[in-house]
């Protein structure tokens, strides 16, 4: 069964994300989890997040570099031309959150496409700061992410399938660059799951996972994740999978797909 990571944007938000007394750190651990990830941890100064780490024995596996106006509705910038030195400067803030937590790997979310933009003006920026980001962090031994997102959430997100991700890496042409693959965001988009992990394993550097329809937890809706699990331990998939998902009632109660498919913690 595949070491699971608690995303910590979207599960335990029953309680708050630091707190003198109870946090969700201290509930992921409580619930058995050795690793967390997070999308934004820039809220709270990094050596903060990393005494909740060690004090709970976790590891964070992933964060996201600065995506411009979150609660704005932007979903990332990097696409954006007019947007090229507030990239630069989160990617230099990220890596200095990675190096304080111990993230070995950061996603950059590309963004949404303006109405009307020209779609190779937005790939050349896409592809220059992929360039710039994968350099800098690999100067610090990290590995960069790019994230498929599913246009019926985001409508107008710039990157949206597997093999765009694929083929603007191509053109990236950096070693320490790969796919994060969300199997909630390629079910909705192109399915053939398995297949595409298999075809592209060597080049998928994080799995997150969550169920179509909703969002939930594995077992709420279409995807056979029993399955999918068991296919990622047979092509060899040692990474984390990321538990990026709404839980439907409360994460506690959500849980039980961890008994039900055969593994009793996280």
């Amino acid at each position: 069964m595949p070491r699971f990571s608690a995303n910590l944007s979207m599960l335990f938000t029953e309680v708050p994300m630091l707190d003198p007394t109870l946090d969700r750190y201290a509930a992921a651990a409580a619930a058995g989890f050795r690793a967390v990830e997070v999308q934004f941890p820039y809220d709270h100064p990094a050596v903060d997040v990393r005494a909740r780490l060690e004090a709970h024995d976790l590891s964070m596996v992933l964060h996201n570099l600065p995506a411009g106006d979150w609660a704005g509705g932007e979903r990332g910038i990097a696409c954006l031309p007019d947007r090229v030195d507030e990239f630069r400067e989160g990617v230099e803030r990220a890596i200095g959150y990675a190096r304080t937590l111990g993230v070995p790997q950061l996603n950059c979310l590309a963004g949404i496409a303006p109405l009307g933009a020209d779609e190779r003006v937005l790939r050349a920026t896409l592809v220059g700061n992929l360039r710039y980001a994968a350099a800098e962090l690999g100067k610090s031994g990290l590995g960069l992410l790019i994230e498929p997102i599913n246009t019926f959430d985001v409508p107008g997100f710039f990157v949206s399938r597997t093999a765009q991700a694929l083929d603007i890496l191509d053109e990236v042409g950096a070693s320490n660059a790969k796919v994060q693959f969300d199997a909630y965001h390629a079910q909705r988009m192109e399915g053939e799951l398995c297949g595409t992990l298999s075809r592209h394993l060597d080049r998928i550097g994080h799995v997150q996972i969550a169920d179509n329809p909703g969002r939930h937890e594995p077992g709420t809706g279409e995807i056979n994740h029993a399955f999918l699990f068991q296919h990622l331990d047979a092509i060899g998939y040692r990474g984390w999978v990321g538990c990026e998902y709404k839980p439907a009632t409360t994460t506690a109660a959500g849980l039980g797909w961890m008994t039900t498919l055969g593994r009793l913690t996280p």
